[in-house]
C-alpha cells in the first residue's frame, strides 16, 4: 500500500524512529503528541490545561499540513499519567471538538515520553 509521510514544521519533530502521521487511502493516521513548544523546544506544563492546549496545538498543525482540520478527526487516544486530571483534560480537549466530537479512549499509564502529563493521538479522513 502506498502511503505519504506528513511533516509539520510547525509540530515537535519525532523523539523517535517515528513520522509524526502518515497518510494513506485519504486517512490520516497521527502519532500521539506531547506539549513540546515547538519554537522553544521546551515542554509547557505549567498547568495540564496549558499541557492540554499545548497537545492539540501539535496536533492541528500536523492535521493543517495534510490539509486537514479537527473537523476530520474519526478518533482520537488519550494517555494520561494521572485520571485525576480527566476532567480538566476533557474540558480542554472538548473545546476543540465544537459539534461532532469523534471517537475517543482515555487510557491512564504509568509513565509517558518526557514524563509528561497527557499524550493524545488522533486518525483523520478526509
Amino acid at each position: 500500500m502506498a502511503h505519504s509521510i506528513i511533516t509539520s514544521p510547525q509540530a515537535p519533530a519525532p523523539i523517535g524512529p517515528y513520522s509524526q502521521a502518515t497518510l494513506a487511502n485519504g486517512t490520516l493516521y497521527v502519532s500521539g503528541q506531547i506539549a513540546l513548544d515547538q519554537a522553544s523546544g521546551e515542554l509547557v506544563n505549567n498547568s495540564i490545561e496549558n499541557e492540554t492546549h499545548q497537545v492539540m496545538k501539535n496536533l492541528s498543525a500536523i492535521l493543517q499540513q495534510a490539509d486537514m482540520s479537527f473537523e476530520n478527526v474519526l478518533k482520537c487516544t488519550i494517555f494520561v499519567k494521572d485520571l485525576n486530571n480527566f476532567g480538566r483534560i476533557n474540558e480542554t480537549y472538548g473545546s476543540y471538538f465544537t459539534s461532532n466530537p469523534p471517537a475517543r479512549e482515555t487510557v491512564e499509564v504509568s509513565r509517558l515520553p518526557k514524563d509528561v502529563n497527557v499524550e493524545i493521538s488522533c486518525i483523520a479522513a478526509k
